[in-house]
Order: C-alpha cells, then structure tokens, then sequence
C-alpha cells in the first residue's frame, strides 16, 4: 500500500478515468515482545530506530493524517491479514476506500462523491459493495496491494534512518531534521513530494513519540508549501502493539468482482 501516492495520485487519475475525461473541460498500549526503558539506546537516533523494532512483528494499528489525507487500519501478521480505511478529498471529488488483505485474497470497496462521480455509471454500480480483486491484474499497481515482508505501512524506519540532527525534548519525545532526499521510497513522503521541495527536502522539522517500552507510537514530519501544495505536517501514529484485531472478510453478500474501469483508476 503507497499511502502518499493513492491519496494524491489516485484521485487526481480518478478524473481523467474512461467516462471522466470526455467531461472534463485529491497511543500506548502493552504487546509482547516488548523492550523494557532499562533496554532503551541512550543515543536519541539509536533509541528511535530502535522504536520501529516492534512494528516487524506486525501486529499494530495505525493512523496517518495530513492535508490532503485521512487514513487508518490494522496489520495482523500472524493472520496475514491486513486493511485500511482512507479518504481524500478535491473540489471535484471525493473518494473514500476500504481495502481488506488476507492472505493471498483482497478487496476494495470504493465510494466516490462530488458532481465528478455522478459521471461515472460503473461505480454506481458497485456502490456499497466490495470488489474482488484479481491479483493477476495488479502488477505494478501498488495501491491495491500489501507486502507482507514490509508490514510498515508509512516506512517509518525508512525516515527515521535519513535523520540527520535529533535530540530528546522530554520523557519519550524527541525533534530533530530529517533529510528526505535519503528516504524518497517512503510512503510517508513519496518521490514526487521530496521532488517538488526541492533543497527544503533536505532539513525537514520532525518530532517522535515513543511508549514506556521505547515502541514509536507518534512520527511527525513538517511539510513546507511547494508550487501549489500548502504546508502541512503529516503524521502515523501507531498503537495496539501486539493485540491488534485481525480484520475479515467482507460478508459475501456485499462482495462482487471488480470492474474493468477500477483496474484502468489505479494503472492510471
């Protein structure tokens, strides 16, 4: 799942999908596996990393919010199970997304809203219910996808590895800069959000929030304006470690296949 990408790019190829175009003139918990504070790396980067241990047991659930995003779901590894809720939204339109992963089985139930959608028959059709995806058709399309060997859904160790000045404010909190030019694969900040910064990218202010047992629970990254995007802080949380709820199947009854036209959305 590449967060930053669905909430910015899916949407904005959501207006130009066959139909669109031709009218057209985006806390602490306890958990197993724990470390103890007695175990905490004194250094504030080394205690940070150290933080995102936990998250490759993969039983969390998270958050992750920013301005043009809303997102939150559950990572159940010992299930192989997996989903998320988001929804964006532009002056055009709006679109609002539940994808559920098990094993090797996923779908996706999509709602979209605004004068745009009602130019869009197909999805009207599939209005309340979740669509089958075919894992043949989905090559390349990360947005309907989820790795189950990198169960991070923000690349949070990814970000924290590209710090480059961190110092601790208080009981399990920490702020610094982070360079995201050494993290452009992170969903949190995708390619083209480091690429539209430009030198910005380089020093960007984040602060960190870890639980009594040194698991990140808060990673926050200032996201100066650049070109047409505003500033914004985007932010994960992380909480339930080790008693997350594995999620389940959609209910037969609301599930159909996908469409055609949901396949063309995301390739697009």
């Amino acid at each position: 799942m590449n967060i930053r990408r669905w909430s910015a790019g899916v949407l904005a190829a959501a207006l130009f999908v066959p139909g669109l175009a031709a009218c057209k003139s985006e806390a602490d918990s306890p958990g197993a596996g724990s470390t103890s504070a007695a175990e905490k790396p004194a250094d504030p980067k080394e205690a940070l990393l150290a933080s995102t241990k936990e998250l490759q047991q993969g039983n969390f659930t998270f958050t992750i919010k920013g301005a043009d995003i809303n997102g939150s779901g559950t990572v159940h590894l010992p299930s192989k199970s997996a989903d998320m809720k988001m929804d964006t939204t532009s002056a055009e339109l709006s679109m609002t997304m539940h994808l559920v992963f098990i094993d090797n089985d996923s779908w996706v139930n999509l709602e979209l809203g605004g004068e745009m959608a009602e130019l869009v028959p197909g999805f009207k059709a599939t209005k309340g219910k979740y669509q089958h995806l075919d894992r043949s058709k989905l090559d390349g399309v990360k947005e309907l996808s989820f790795d189950f060997a990198d169960v991070d859904p923000a690349s949070s160790e990814k970000m924290i590895k590209a710090i480059t000045d961190v110092k601790q404010t208080g009981d399990g909190t920490y702020a610094g800069t982070v360079d995201a030019t050494k993290a452009a694969d992170s969903d949190l900040l995708d390619e083209d959000t480091v690429k539209s910064l430009g030198a910005q990218a380089s020093a960007l202010p984040f602060t960190a929030k870890v639980d009594g047992q040194g698991r990140l629970t808060e990673l926050a990254v200032e996201v100066p304006a650049a070109g047409s995007a505003e500033a914004q802080t985007v932010t994960v949380t992380y909480a339930d470690y080790g008693s997350a709820t594995a999620p389940k199947a959609p209910p037969a009854g609301q599930v159909v296949e996908a469409s055609e036209q949901l396949y063309e959305m995301f390739k697009g």
